[in-house]
C-alpha cells in the first residue's frame, strides 16, 4: 500500500502529450488491459478491462471510474471507486528541448499491498504512453 511515482521522456511536446492524454478514448491504446473507455459528461468515463487474476478466472471487469483535465498545468487526476482507495495524477512539463519532448511524471496511490505488481504496472503504461503517442506523430 502507499505512494508511488515514476517519470519518463516523451519525444513529442508537451501540448501535443497532453492533449493526446487528456482525451480518455485514447486509454485503451497505452494501458495495458484496458479494452475500452467510454466517456459520460463531466469527470465520469466507464472503463472496461481484460483481467487474468492469479487467483480466480480470466475475464472482462467493467467499472465506473472519473477523470479531471486541468489544463492550465497540463495535469490530470483519475481515480476508481473500490476498497482500495486508487487515485492518481499525470503532470506533463517540458522537457530539455521543449519544442520537441516533455517530461511525463505519474503519481499513484493505492491501499492494495502488491508495490512491486504495482510499479511494474506504472512502469508497463509510461511506456505504452510514450509508444502509443511517439507512433501517432509518425
Amino acid at each position: 500500500m502507499g505512494n508511488y511515482e515514476k517519470s519518463i521522456t516523451v519525444a513529442v511536446p508537451p501540448t501535443r502529450l497532453f492533449t493526446y492524454l487528456a482525451d480518455v478514448q485514447n486509454l485503451p491504446a497505452y494501458m495495458p488491459r484496458l479494452t475500452s473507455a467510454r466517456p459520460h459528461g463531466g469527470e465520469q468515463v466507464t472503463v472496461t478491462a481484460h483481467i487474468d487474476p492469479p487467483d480466480g478466472p480470466e475475464q472482462d471487469v467493467t467499472s465506473e471510474a472519473w477523470i479531471r483535465v486541468f489544463e492550465e498545468g497540463k495535469s490530470l487526476t483519475w481515480g476508481a471507486p473500490g476498497p482500495h482507495d486508487y487515485h492518481g495524477a499525470l503532470h506533463v512539463a517540458p522537457g530539455a528541448d521543449s519544442n520537441a519532448e516533455s517530461q511525463l511524471t505519474v503519481e499513484l496511490h493505492t491501499e492494495s499491498a502488491e508495490g512491486e505488481h504495482i510499479e511494474e504496472g506504472l512502469q508497463e503504461a509510461l511506456r505504452g504512453i510514450k509508444s502509443a503517442v511517439e507512433d501517432a506523430e509518425r
